[in-house]
């Protein structure tokens, strides 16, 4: 049987989120368009050409590795890289975005967000999704 979209896409995240190098947490963001193309993926990860946490150990503050972009950002930077638009795109993300990946990326455009992780929600991240009119998905 061939796959649904949303289990194609999330199975994709789980690809991306094995690149991750900060331990703390594998997270992975596809960027899709309602054409069903990927426009851009992202994982954990250092400042392109600095050392990982994988080589060098996590940078914390307050509880928080500060040295790692999140999947989401990364995503998000590629297409302001390249001059890729994010409206209208929908996220896949094996976890629920944080405060600040939720913020970006409601004002990057994005038209839903879909994960398969509830991994400490917050809940203005839900109130700002919700007040925005976008949808969020968990899939088992």
């Amino acid at each position: 049987m061939r796959k649904s979209w949303d289990t194609y896409f999330m199975e994709i995240t789980e690809m991306v989120a094995s690149r991750s190098t900060c331990d703390r947490a594998f997270v992975g963001c596809v960027l899709v368009n309602r054409d069903h193309r990927i426009v851009s993926t992202g994982y954990n990860g250092s400042v392109a050409g600095n050392p990982h946490c994988d080589e060098i150990g996590h940078t914390m503050r307050d509880g928080h590795c500060i040295a790692t972009i999140h999947a989401e950002i990364n995503a998000l930077l590629y297409c302001a890289k390249e001059g890729i638009s994010t409206k209208g795109t929908i996220c896949y993300v094996t976890h629920f975005p944080c405060l600040n990946c939720t913020k970006a990326l409601i004002q990057a455009g994005i038209d839903e967000i879909v994960y398969r992780h509830a991994y400490r929600v917050d809940e203005y991240a839900v109130h700002l999704l919700t007040k925005n009119g976008i949808p969020m998905r968990q899939l088992p």
